[in-house]
């Protein structure tokens, strides 16, 4: 009767054992790549932030994700809806997550002046004194337009409020 347990035992811990390796390996396999998936994520989100440090000549990566994050919102919310999430689709995930931070559907767009476009991008960086809302506006615009599609880059600016398309490269 013990060998006959021991059997029994012996052969549902087997049986059971194998189909649970099985399962426990599809989901590892989909854990890495969903980790490979973050950090290619991270390293595009970096490299944005890295090429905004190297254009506005700074060396300060919190400053400059702080700048580029700001500058999006304030985009974001002088476009119109629609084309405010299409916008968001040409971003790497990570920023767009960003960039979608906070968001409320308008009911029209908020920033339409200068004035009001930089005091958002002021805001966004804490106000401070070493961050000249203007060219990091110009700067972030000419990035943003250099990753964009040529057919994207053309619809933005069409629906960008007049009065802010000069801070567009041309």
């Amino acid at each position: 009767m013990g060998s006959a347990f021991k059997r029994s035992v012996g052969s549902v811990i087997h049986v059971g054992v194998r189909p649970n390796v099985a399962r426990m390996k599809e989901p590892r396999s989909s854990v890495m790549m969903a980790i490979a998936e973050f950090e290619s994520a991270a390293r595009s989100a970096q490299d944005w932030i890295d090429e905004l440090e190297r254009r506005l000549g700074w060396r300060d990566p919190e400053k400059a994700c702080l700048a580029l994050v700001a500058t999006l919102h304030a985009l974001r919310d002088s476009l119109p809806a629609h084309e405010a999430a299409l916008l968001g689709d040409y971003l790497p995930v990570l920023l767009r997550g960003l960039y979608y931070e906070g968001w409320r559907l308008p009911k029209y767009s908020s920033f339409r002046s200068q004035d009001a476009f930089l005091e958002r991008v002021r805001e966004g960086v804490h106000r401070d004194p070493a961050v000249d809302a203007e060219p990091v506006a110009k700067v972030v615009l000419a990035q943003l337009a250099e990753h964009l599609p040529a057919s994207e880059l053309e619809d933005v600016r069409a629906v960008t409020p007049k009065a802010l398309r000069t801070f567009w490269p041309i």
